[in-house]
Protein backbone atom coordinates (compact mmCIF):
# COMPACT_ATOMS: atom_id res chain seq x y z
CA UNK A 1 0.00 0.00 0.00
CA UNK A 2 1.20 3.49 -0.46
CA UNK A 3 2.02 5.53 2.44
CA UNK A 4 0.60 8.73 0.90
CA UNK A 5 -1.87 10.35 2.87
CA UNK A 6 -5.69 10.01 1.90
CA UNK A 7 -7.44 13.06 1.25
CA UNK A 8 -9.82 12.94 4.49
CA UNK A 9 -6.11 12.90 6.43
CA UNK A 10 -5.26 15.86 4.08
CA UNK A 11 -7.94 17.42 5.51
CA UNK A 12 -10.25 17.40 2.13
CA UNK A 13 -13.05 15.09 1.00
CA UNK A 14 -14.02 13.12 -1.39
CA UNK A 15 -15.50 14.36 -4.29
CA UNK A 16 -18.93 12.23 -4.03
CA UNK A 17 -18.83 12.87 -0.02
CA UNK A 18 -18.48 16.68 -0.41
CA UNK A 19 -20.99 16.61 -3.59
CA UNK A 20 -23.57 14.76 -0.81
CA UNK A 21 -22.60 16.84 1.86
CA UNK A 22 -23.82 19.93 -0.38
CA UNK A 23 -27.21 18.53 -1.29
CA UNK A 24 -28.54 16.39 1.73
CA UNK A 25 -29.85 18.35 5.21
CA UNK A 26 -27.68 19.20 7.88
CA UNK A 27 -28.19 17.31 11.09
CA UNK A 28 -25.75 18.88 13.65
CA UNK A 29 -27.86 20.36 15.21
CA UNK A 30 -29.42 17.15 16.15
CA UNK A 31 -26.41 15.57 16.98
CA UNK A 32 -24.67 18.97 18.84
CA UNK A 33 -27.88 20.22 21.04
CA UNK A 34 -29.52 17.77 23.35
CA UNK A 35 -32.31 20.26 24.68
CA UNK A 36 -33.13 20.69 20.69
CA UNK A 37 -33.51 16.71 19.92
CA UNK A 38 -36.05 16.81 22.71
CA UNK A 39 -37.98 19.46 21.23
CA UNK A 40 -37.40 18.50 17.54
CA UNK A 41 -39.00 14.95 18.87
CA UNK A 42 -41.61 16.54 20.52
CA UNK A 43 -42.61 18.63 17.56
CA UNK A 44 -42.55 16.19 15.11
CA UNK A 45 -44.63 14.33 16.35
CA UNK A 46 -47.16 16.35 17.64
CA UNK A 47 -47.61 18.44 14.21
CA UNK A 48 -47.88 14.81 12.58
CA UNK A 49 -51.39 15.02 14.72
CA UNK A 50 -51.94 18.90 14.24
CA UNK A 51 -52.15 17.97 10.75
CA UNK A 52 -54.82 15.32 10.84
CA UNK A 53 -57.02 17.79 12.60
CA UNK A 54 -56.10 20.53 9.81
CA UNK A 55 -57.48 18.58 7.61
CA UNK A 56 -60.84 16.54 9.58
CA UNK A 57 -61.68 20.02 11.00
CA UNK A 58 -62.76 21.73 7.72
CA UNK A 59 -63.76 18.79 6.30
CA UNK A 60 -66.38 18.09 9.48
CA UNK A 61 -67.65 21.36 8.57
CA UNK A 62 -68.24 20.97 5.39
CA UNK A 63 -70.31 17.63 5.81
CA UNK A 64 -72.35 19.08 7.95
CA UNK A 65 -72.70 22.45 6.25
CA UNK A 66 -72.05 21.63 2.78
CA UNK A 67 -70.71 25.17 1.96
CA UNK A 68 -67.59 26.54 1.08
CA UNK A 69 -68.20 29.77 2.78
CA UNK A 70 -69.02 28.11 6.07
CA UNK A 71 -65.46 26.50 5.61
CA UNK A 72 -63.73 29.98 4.40
CA UNK A 73 -65.16 31.35 7.94
CA UNK A 74 -63.56 29.44 9.93
CA UNK A 75 -60.46 31.70 8.92
CA UNK A 76 -62.47 34.62 10.41
CA UNK A 77 -62.75 33.14 13.48
CA UNK A 78 -59.35 32.09 13.70
CA UNK A 79 -57.75 35.35 12.52
CA UNK A 80 -59.18 38.01 15.66
CA UNK A 81 -57.69 35.46 18.41
CA UNK A 82 -54.90 34.86 16.56
CA UNK A 83 -53.91 38.75 16.11
CA UNK A 84 -54.68 39.21 19.54
CA UNK A 85 -52.99 36.71 21.49
CA UNK A 86 -49.87 36.55 19.27
CA UNK A 87 -49.10 39.93 20.99
CA UNK A 88 -49.16 38.79 24.29
CA UNK A 89 -47.43 35.53 23.52
CA UNK A 90 -44.73 37.80 21.83
CA UNK A 91 -44.40 39.87 25.18
CA UNK A 92 -44.40 36.89 27.20
CA UNK A 93 -41.74 35.19 25.74
CA UNK A 94 -39.40 38.20 26.56
CA UNK A 95 -40.62 38.26 29.96
CA UNK A 96 -40.64 34.76 31.20
CA UNK A 97 -39.51 31.11 30.94
CA UNK A 98 -40.24 30.20 27.16
CA UNK A 99 -40.17 26.57 27.87
CA UNK A 100 -42.77 26.75 30.62
CA UNK A 101 -45.11 28.85 28.36
CA UNK A 102 -45.18 26.60 25.42
CA UNK A 103 -46.01 23.75 27.69
CA UNK A 104 -49.06 25.14 29.39
CA UNK A 105 -49.85 26.36 25.34
CA UNK A 106 -49.56 22.64 23.88
CA UNK A 107 -51.84 21.18 27.05
CA UNK A 108 -54.32 23.88 26.31
CA UNK A 109 -54.29 22.60 22.70
CA UNK A 110 -54.69 19.32 23.70
CA UNK A 111 -57.62 19.69 25.93
CA UNK A 112 -59.44 21.63 22.92
CA UNK A 113 -59.05 18.47 20.96
CA UNK A 114 -60.51 16.52 23.48
CA UNK A 115 -63.84 18.85 23.25
CA UNK A 116 -63.48 17.98 19.47
CA UNK A 117 -63.67 14.23 20.42
CA UNK A 118 -66.62 14.91 22.27
CA UNK A 119 -68.48 16.90 19.32
CA UNK A 120 -67.75 14.54 16.91
CA UNK A 121 -69.51 11.35 18.76
CA UNK A 122 -72.92 13.44 19.40
CA UNK A 123 -75.20 11.93 16.93
CA UNK A 124 -75.11 15.73 15.06
CA UNK A 125 -71.62 17.08 16.11
CA UNK A 126 -72.50 20.55 16.99
CA UNK A 127 -71.42 23.27 13.83
CA UNK A 128 -71.04 26.23 16.54
CA UNK A 129 -68.56 24.25 18.75
CA UNK A 130 -66.34 23.48 15.19
CA UNK A 131 -66.21 27.90 15.51
CA UNK A 132 -65.75 28.11 18.86
CA UNK A 133 -62.53 25.60 19.23
CA UNK A 134 -61.33 26.97 16.06
CA UNK A 135 -60.81 30.14 17.74
CA UNK A 136 -59.51 28.60 20.87
CA UNK A 137 -56.74 27.09 18.68
CA UNK A 138 -55.58 29.89 17.11
CA UNK A 139 -55.41 31.74 20.53
CA UNK A 140 -53.51 28.99 22.13
CA UNK A 141 -51.28 29.10 18.62
CA UNK A 142 -50.69 32.95 19.42
CA UNK A 143 -49.37 32.34 22.88
CA UNK A 144 -47.12 28.81 21.63
CA UNK A 145 -45.52 29.83 18.36
CA UNK A 146 -43.70 33.27 19.60
CA UNK A 147 -42.51 31.15 22.60
CA UNK A 148 -41.27 28.60 20.43
CA UNK A 149 -39.86 30.65 17.74
CA UNK A 150 -38.00 32.72 20.79
CA UNK A 151 -36.68 29.01 22.07
CA UNK A 152 -34.71 27.82 19.40
CA UNK A 153 -32.03 30.13 18.91
CA UNK A 154 -31.33 29.48 22.41
CA UNK A 155 -31.02 25.61 22.29
CA UNK A 156 -28.46 25.84 19.32
CA UNK A 157 -24.99 27.35 18.11
CA UNK A 158 -25.65 30.99 15.41
CA UNK A 159 -24.12 29.21 12.90
CA UNK A 160 -26.07 25.91 12.49
CA UNK A 161 -29.63 28.31 12.43
CA UNK A 162 -30.18 27.77 8.57
CA UNK A 163 -29.95 23.86 9.28
CA UNK A 164 -32.48 24.37 12.29
CA UNK A 165 -34.88 25.79 9.86
CA UNK A 166 -34.00 22.98 6.96
CA UNK A 167 -34.94 20.70 9.85
CA UNK A 168 -38.52 22.53 11.17
CA UNK A 169 -39.81 22.66 7.71
CA UNK A 170 -38.85 18.68 6.99
CA UNK A 171 -40.91 17.83 10.28
CA UNK A 172 -44.08 20.03 9.33
CA UNK A 173 -43.32 18.62 5.90
CA UNK A 174 -43.41 15.31 6.82
CA UNK A 175 -46.06 15.10 8.98
CA UNK A 176 -48.12 17.40 6.61
CA UNK A 177 -47.54 14.67 4.41
CA UNK A 178 -48.33 11.69 6.38
CA UNK A 179 -50.79 13.22 8.51
CA UNK A 180 -53.55 14.92 5.42
CA UNK A 181 -53.41 11.37 3.54
CA UNK A 182 -54.67 9.52 7.04
CA UNK A 183 -56.57 11.68 7.76
CA UNK A 184 -59.38 11.82 4.68
CA UNK A 185 -58.79 8.03 5.05
CA UNK A 186 -59.03 8.04 8.99
CA UNK A 187 -62.37 10.34 9.17
CA UNK A 188 -64.11 8.51 6.42
CA UNK A 189 -63.39 4.76 7.74
CA UNK A 190 -63.36 5.67 11.47
CA UNK A 191 -64.57 8.82 12.12
CA UNK A 192 -63.92 12.55 13.11
CA UNK A 193 -63.55 11.19 16.70
CA UNK A 194 -60.77 9.03 16.07
CA UNK A 195 -59.04 11.22 14.20
CA UNK A 196 -58.89 14.15 16.54
CA UNK A 197 -58.16 11.39 19.58
CA UNK A 198 -54.83 10.43 17.69
CA UNK A 199 -54.47 14.62 17.73
CA UNK A 200 -54.60 14.42 21.17
CA UNK A 201 -52.05 11.62 21.40
CA UNK A 202 -49.71 13.56 19.74
CA UNK A 203 -49.45 16.17 22.37
CA UNK A 204 -49.49 14.35 25.28
CA UNK A 205 -46.54 13.08 23.67
CA UNK A 206 -45.16 16.53 22.93
CA UNK A 207 -45.95 17.65 26.84
CA UNK A 208 -43.51 14.77 28.11
CA UNK A 209 -40.33 15.98 25.73
CA UNK A 210 -41.11 19.58 27.15
CA UNK A 211 -40.89 18.59 30.38
CA UNK A 212 -37.30 17.12 29.96
CA UNK A 213 -35.89 20.16 28.64
CA UNK A 214 -33.91 22.72 30.62
CA UNK A 215 -35.08 25.76 31.14
CA UNK A 216 -33.78 28.70 29.57
CA UNK A 217 -32.78 32.07 31.50
CA UNK A 218 -34.84 34.81 30.45
CA UNK A 219 -32.59 37.62 28.03
CA UNK A 220 -30.74 40.26 30.02
CA UNK A 221 -32.09 43.02 30.73
CA UNK A 222 -36.09 41.99 29.91
CA UNK A 223 -39.06 44.13 29.07
CA UNK A 224 -41.61 43.70 31.13
CA UNK A 225 -44.69 41.94 29.36
CA UNK A 226 -46.71 45.23 28.81
CA UNK A 227 -48.51 47.24 25.96
CA UNK A 228 -45.43 49.56 25.76
CA UNK A 229 -42.84 46.68 25.06
CA UNK A 230 -44.98 45.51 22.21
CA UNK A 231 -44.82 48.75 20.94
CA UNK A 232 -41.61 48.50 21.19
CA UNK A 233 -41.21 45.44 18.99
CA UNK A 234 -43.14 47.06 16.56
CA UNK A 235 -40.41 50.07 16.50
CA UNK A 236 -37.91 47.52 15.70
CA UNK A 237 -39.54 45.99 12.98
CA UNK A 238 -40.53 48.86 11.51
CA UNK A 239 -36.82 50.32 11.66
CA UNK A 240 -35.26 47.12 9.65
CA UNK A 241 -36.58 47.24 5.76
CA UNK A 242 -35.24 43.44 5.33
CA UNK A 243 -37.50 42.39 7.98
CA UNK A 244 -40.47 44.46 6.68
CA UNK A 245 -40.32 42.52 3.12
CA UNK A 246 -40.12 39.16 4.71
CA UNK A 247 -43.61 39.63 6.38
CA UNK A 248 -44.81 41.59 3.27
CA UNK A 249 -43.74 39.15 0.87
CA UNK A 250 -45.11 36.04 2.76
CA UNK A 251 -48.60 38.25 3.33
CA UNK A 252 -49.19 39.03 -0.38
CA UNK A 253 -48.61 35.41 -1.50
CA UNK A 254 -50.48 33.52 0.97
CA UNK A 255 -53.45 36.57 1.08
CA UNK A 256 -54.10 36.10 -2.81
CA UNK A 257 -52.49 32.69 -3.74
CA UNK A 258 -53.99 30.49 -1.03
CA UNK A 259 -56.72 28.25 -2.30
CA UNK A 260 -56.93 25.49 0.59
CA UNK A 261 -60.15 26.26 2.09
CA UNK A 262 -61.43 25.16 -1.99
CA UNK A 263 -60.12 21.81 -1.93
CA UNK A 264 -62.97 19.86 -0.36
CA UNK A 265 -65.23 21.45 -2.95
CA UNK A 266 -62.58 20.45 -5.63
CA UNK A 267 -61.72 17.30 -4.41
CA UNK A 268 -65.14 16.63 -5.71
CA UNK A 269 -64.60 16.67 -8.72
CA UNK A 270 -61.37 14.20 -8.82
CA UNK A 271 -63.27 11.43 -6.19
CA UNK A 272 -63.35 9.85 -3.20
CA UNK A 273 -59.86 10.22 -0.56
CA UNK A 274 -58.53 13.18 -3.12
CA UNK A 275 -59.22 16.13 -0.64
CA UNK A 276 -56.53 14.22 1.97
CA UNK A 277 -54.18 13.80 -1.24
CA UNK A 278 -54.85 17.90 -1.99
CA UNK A 279 -54.06 18.94 1.39
CA UNK A 280 -51.10 16.70 1.75
CA UNK A 281 -49.57 17.27 -2.37
CA UNK A 282 -47.67 20.73 -1.09
CA UNK A 283 -45.69 19.21 1.84
CA UNK A 284 -44.42 16.69 -0.73
CA UNK A 285 -42.73 19.47 -2.62
CA UNK A 286 -41.90 20.43 1.19
CA UNK A 287 -40.13 17.70 1.82
CA UNK A 288 -38.11 17.36 -1.60
CA UNK A 289 -36.11 20.61 -0.66
CA UNK A 290 -36.01 20.19 3.05
CA UNK A 291 -34.14 16.94 2.15
CA UNK A 292 -31.79 18.13 -0.62
CA UNK A 293 -31.37 21.45 1.08
CA UNK A 294 -27.71 21.38 1.98
CA UNK A 295 -26.89 24.33 -0.92
CA UNK A 296 -29.23 26.84 1.67
CA UNK A 297 -26.32 27.64 2.98
CA UNK A 298 -24.18 29.12 0.22
CA UNK A 299 -27.02 31.66 -0.37
CA UNK A 300 -26.35 34.34 1.52
CA UNK A 301 -28.79 37.28 -0.76
CA UNK A 302 -32.04 35.95 1.04
CA UNK A 303 -34.15 38.63 0.56
CA UNK A 304 -34.10 38.20 -3.28
CA UNK A 305 -34.47 34.44 -3.12
CA UNK A 306 -37.48 35.18 -0.86
CA UNK A 307 -39.26 36.96 -3.69
CA UNK A 308 -38.21 34.72 -6.43
CA UNK A 309 -39.47 32.10 -4.56
CA UNK A 310 -43.30 33.45 -3.93
CA UNK A 311 -43.14 34.38 -7.45
CA UNK A 312 -43.32 31.32 -8.04
CA UNK A 313 -45.28 29.94 -5.42
CA UNK A 314 -48.52 32.15 -7.59
CA UNK A 315 -46.62 31.12 -10.66
CA UNK A 316 -47.53 27.33 -9.38
CA UNK A 317 -50.98 28.17 -8.45
CA UNK A 318 -52.19 29.57 -11.33
CA UNK A 319 -51.49 25.89 -13.08
CA UNK A 320 -52.99 24.30 -10.46
CA UNK A 321 -56.27 26.18 -11.09
CA UNK A 322 -56.42 24.93 -14.61
CA UNK A 323 -55.62 21.59 -14.01
CA UNK A 324 -58.34 19.23 -15.43
CA UNK A 325 -56.64 15.52 -13.97
CA UNK A 326 -55.69 14.75 -9.87
CA UNK A 327 -52.27 13.90 -11.35
CA UNK A 328 -51.95 17.66 -12.89
CA UNK A 329 -53.08 19.03 -10.06
CA UNK A 330 -50.91 17.63 -7.55
CA UNK A 331 -48.09 18.16 -9.37
CA UNK A 332 -48.59 21.82 -9.68
CA UNK A 333 -49.17 21.73 -5.72
CA UNK A 334 -46.30 19.90 -5.16
CA UNK A 335 -44.22 22.75 -6.73
CA UNK A 336 -46.08 25.16 -4.88
CA UNK A 337 -45.21 24.05 -2.29
CA UNK A 338 -41.47 23.47 -2.97
CA UNK A 339 -41.69 27.34 -3.79
CA UNK A 340 -43.35 28.24 -0.28
CA UNK A 341 -40.20 26.19 1.92
CA UNK A 342 -37.71 27.83 0.23
CA UNK A 343 -39.20 31.44 0.84
CA UNK A 344 -39.63 29.81 4.45
CA UNK A 345 -36.18 28.88 4.99
CA UNK A 346 -34.66 31.71 3.60
CA UNK A 347 -37.02 33.98 6.60
CA UNK A 348 -36.44 31.93 9.40
CA UNK A 349 -32.79 32.29 8.34
CA UNK A 350 -33.31 35.99 8.18
CA UNK A 351 -35.15 36.25 11.43
CA UNK A 352 -32.87 34.04 13.74
CA UNK A 353 -29.60 35.81 12.35
CA UNK A 354 -30.45 39.56 12.99
CA UNK A 355 -33.15 39.75 15.72
CA UNK A 356 -31.59 39.99 18.81
CA UNK A 357 -32.55 37.88 21.84
CA UNK A 358 -34.25 40.24 24.18
CA UNK A 359 -36.36 41.12 21.86
CA UNK A 360 -37.22 37.44 19.84
CA UNK A 361 -39.97 37.25 21.14
CA UNK A 362 -42.14 40.03 20.14
CA UNK A 363 -40.75 40.38 16.97
CA UNK A 364 -41.51 36.31 16.25
CA UNK A 365 -44.97 37.79 17.13
CA UNK A 366 -44.82 40.07 14.45
CA UNK A 367 -43.66 36.87 12.03
CA UNK A 368 -46.77 34.92 12.62
CA UNK A 369 -48.86 37.03 12.64
CA UNK A 370 -47.70 37.90 8.61
CA UNK A 371 -47.62 34.32 7.53
CA UNK A 372 -50.54 33.21 9.17
CA UNK A 373 -52.76 36.04 8.66
CA UNK A 374 -52.27 35.55 4.91
CA UNK A 375 -53.03 31.92 5.08
CA UNK A 376 -56.34 32.62 7.50
CA UNK A 377 -57.48 35.84 5.39
CA UNK A 378 -56.58 34.07 2.18
CA UNK A 379 -58.60 31.18 2.93
CA UNK A 380 -61.74 33.59 3.24
CA UNK A 381 -61.14 35.52 0.26
CA UNK A 382 -61.02 32.28 -1.72
CA UNK A 383 -63.91 31.03 -0.51
CA UNK A 384 -65.53 34.89 -1.08
CA UNK A 385 -64.82 34.64 -4.51
CA UNK A 386 -65.40 31.31 -5.30
CA UNK A 387 -68.92 31.85 -4.07
CA UNK A 388 -69.86 34.87 -6.53
CA UNK A 389 -66.84 33.73 -9.53
CA UNK A 390 -66.62 30.19 -9.08
CA UNK A 391 -64.46 28.20 -7.92
CA UNK A 392 -61.56 28.03 -11.03
CA UNK A 393 -61.25 31.71 -11.20
CA UNK A 394 -60.90 32.08 -7.63
CA UNK A 395 -57.67 29.70 -7.66
CA UNK A 396 -56.34 31.60 -11.12
CA UNK A 397 -56.98 34.92 -10.48
CA UNK A 398 -55.42 34.80 -6.44
CA UNK A 399 -52.57 33.37 -7.91
CA UNK A 400 -51.96 36.19 -10.56
CA UNK A 401 -52.04 38.34 -8.38
CA UNK A 402 -49.65 36.91 -5.94
CA UNK A 403 -46.96 37.19 -9.14
CA UNK A 404 -47.72 40.68 -9.60
CA UNK A 405 -47.50 41.80 -5.85
CA UNK A 406 -44.12 40.18 -5.55
CA UNK A 407 -42.79 42.31 -8.28
CA UNK A 408 -44.03 45.39 -6.53
CA UNK A 409 -43.17 44.77 -3.09
CA UNK A 410 -39.42 43.96 -4.45
CA UNK A 411 -39.35 47.05 -6.78
CA UNK A 412 -40.77 49.48 -3.15
CA UNK A 413 -38.10 47.37 -0.84
CA UNK A 414 -34.52 47.68 -2.36
CA UNK A 415 -32.93 46.88 1.30
CA UNK A 416 -35.23 43.78 1.19
CA UNK A 417 -33.30 42.59 -2.29
CA UNK A 418 -30.19 43.69 -1.36
CA UNK A 419 -29.83 42.05 1.80
CA UNK A 420 -27.15 39.91 2.72
CA UNK A 421 -27.11 37.28 5.30
CA UNK A 422 -23.55 37.51 5.96
CA UNK A 423 -23.90 41.04 7.81
CA UNK A 424 -26.96 40.58 9.50
CA UNK A 425 -25.75 37.94 12.67
CA UNK A 426 -22.49 40.52 13.10
CA UNK A 427 -24.98 43.08 13.22
CA UNK A 428 -27.59 40.92 15.73
CA UNK A 429 -24.11 40.38 17.82
CA UNK A 430 -23.66 43.79 18.74
CA UNK A 431 -26.81 44.83 19.31
CA UNK A 432 -27.02 41.68 22.28
CA UNK A 433 -23.45 43.13 23.43
CA UNK A 434 -25.46 46.29 23.62
CA UNK A 435 -28.43 44.78 25.31
CA UNK A 436 -26.17 43.57 27.89
CA UNK A 437 -24.39 46.35 29.17
CA UNK A 438 -27.05 48.83 29.50
CA UNK A 439 -28.65 45.79 31.58
CA UNK A 440 -25.48 45.79 33.89
CA UNK A 441 -25.46 49.57 34.42
CA UNK A 442 -29.17 49.70 35.49
CA UNK A 443 -30.22 49.69 38.74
Amino acid sequence: MSDSPTPEKNGTEKPGRGLLRAVTMDLTPLRASRDYRLLFAGQFVSHFGSAISYVVLPWQMYQLTRSTFAVGMLGVVEFVPMLLMAFVGGALADYIDRRRLIFRAELGLMLCTGALVVNSLQVRPYVGVLFVISGLFAALNGLYRPALESLIPRLVHPEHLTAVSALRTFGYSFGSIVGPALAGVIAATLGAAVAFSIDAATFAFSLAMLRLIRSVPVPAGADRASIQSVVTGFKYARSRKELLGTYLIDLNAMFFGMPMALFPAIAESFGAGAVGLLYAAPSAGVLVVTLTSGWTKRIHRHGAAIAIAAAAWGLAIVGFGFAGKLWLALLFLAVAGAADVVSGLFRMTMWNETIPDHLRGRLAAIEMISYLTGPYLGNTEAGLVASLAGVRFSVVSGGVMCVLGSGLLALALPAFIRYDGRGGLARKEAEEEEQAERAKGSP
